[in-house]
């Protein structure tokens, strides 16, 4: 309660990477961030890249679909329901936070952390974006596999962020990012699937999600965990 008495009228930011997890946002992770939003009374408004996805994933079988090609923001809109705008839309003095939810178009359409590792590199528009977020004092909310793009952008300014866990293990098969992060200048601090790491110096707030092989309650409340953190903040 609060939460939603401080955070109500707020206005956030979700980018979204496509729809799915193998080449676009995540979809639990999306639908838990803008619940726990909307619950909080912060009006949400969603964006994501007006480009083609790296490729298309059959989420049946988990091939490549060969020759497929679908656009990002149009997938995106299948999760907000239609209502979304183009990533380069996005005013950053229009809003108090922004939140990014994972999925590998997280690491495929937002950046290229899934094919070149620390050799990464983060769309020009969304860096652009979260640049002005933070020298504005405004948090940003990332999780699952996402927060490696906060290690690319912010990592030469020490930011702490999570992915869960460091060791490669059954409960955590992408733990592997976590030195990732590291080797991109940033810290990372191990967290339980429930617990949100925050950076409050440079006001990022993150969790692991779906790093973690959890069940889908386990999920929303990583992604809660991390909403409140970012509505903490903001």
């Amino acid at each position: 309660k609060q939460t939603m008495s401080a955070s109500k009228g707020k206005k956030v930011a979700v980018v979204l990477s496509g729809c799915g997890v193998y080449d676009g946002s995540e979809t639990t992770e999306v639908v838990s961030a803008m619940i726990h939003l909307s619950r909080a009374g912060v009006e949400v408004s969603a964006f994501a890249p007006d480009k083609e996805q790296m490729h298309v994933v059959n989420h049946l079988t988990g091939d490549e679909a060969k020759g497929e090609k679908r656009n990002v923001l149009v997938e995106a809109a299948r999760i907000s329901r239609g209502n979304i705008k183009a990533l380069d839309k996005c005013d950053v003095d229009d809003f108090d936070a922004l939140v990014i939810p994972g999925g590998f178009g997280a690491a495929k359409n937002l950046s290229d952390f899934a094919t070149k590792g620390a050799e990464m590199t983060v769309d020009s528009t969304l860096e652009e974006i979260m640049i002005k977020f933070h020298a504005n004092g405004k948090p940003i909310g990332l999780c699952c596999i996402a927060p490696t793009i906060a290690a690319k952008v912010f990592g030469e300014k020490g930011c702490v962020l999570t992915v869960g866990e460091e060791e490669e293990s059954e409960k955590y098969p992408f733990a592997g990012a976590a030195g990732a992060i590291k080797s991109l200048g940033a810290q990372h601090e191990k967290c339980e699937p429930h617990e949100k790491c925050i950076d409050k110096e440079n006001k990022i707030v993150t969790s692991s999600a779906y790093m973690y092989a959890g069940l889908p309650h386990e999920i929303d409340d990583s992604v809660r965990a991390m909403v409140e953190g970012v509505l903490s903040l903001a």
